[in-house]
């Protein structure tokens, strides 16, 4: 799809006929087909107004940023061959959008897009360890960092493990500064 960015942009920039969802949010729908595709497929295209909807995470089309009204909008665009209606598509796609994210920071945190099994069985042990793997990582992070921030395996990894504690002076004494902040309860 990366080689067809440009041709899916120029596409996108041509539609005319957008439907109002919501203030700032409009979505209209084409067909687009690859040179590599035997047929072509559908093409659902959602734009957020910047101004409206700042928190919007699309993308602007980067080709056009000359003109003045594609750089008010962000885009997404879906490729499909459902026949739900344009905002189901959307609607569809959008709830999955988390899903796809906690699968991009399973490959990066665990590798797993570098597992090469031959035998199905073996990718779904694999892929259930680290699944089972990442929700025990995510339970630590809640329960024992505390923390709200999404941070990578690495960060937390350095900071726990690489770097436990380390010793500094101060005056004639010398401190071990832990690299986890603990928190001191109250005996009252």
């Amino acid at each position: 799809m990366a080689r067809h960015y440009g041709t899916v942009q120029r596409k996108i920039a041509r539609l005319k006929d957008w439907w109002l969802l919501d203030n700032g949010l409009e979505i209209t729908e084409t067909t687009y087909q690859s040179d590599t595709w035997a047929l072509p497929r559908r093409l659902v295209v959602v734009r957020q107004q910047i101004d409206r909807r700042p928190k919007a995470t699309s993308k602007q089309l980067k080709l056009f940023k000359e003109e003045g009204i594609f750089e008010n909008y962000r885009y997404s665009g879906y490729i499909t061959n459902q026949g739900l209606s344009a905002k189901m598509v959307w609607d569809m796609y959008r709830g999955r959008a988390y899903c796809e994210n906690r699968i991009k920071k399973i490959k990066a945190d665990f590798g797993f897009s570098n597992f090469k099994m031959q035998d199905f069985g073996a990718t779904e042990v694999a892929l259930n360890s680290v699944v089972v793997a990442y929700n025990i990582m995510s339970l630590f992070k809640q329960a024992v960092l505390k923390s709200g921030k999404l941070q990578q395996l690495k960060t937390i990894w350095y900071k726990i493990f690489a770097i436990g504690g380390y010793i500094t002076k101060s005056g004639n004494h010398k401190l071990l500064n832990l690299s986890l902040a603990m928190k001191e309860e109250n005996g009252s």
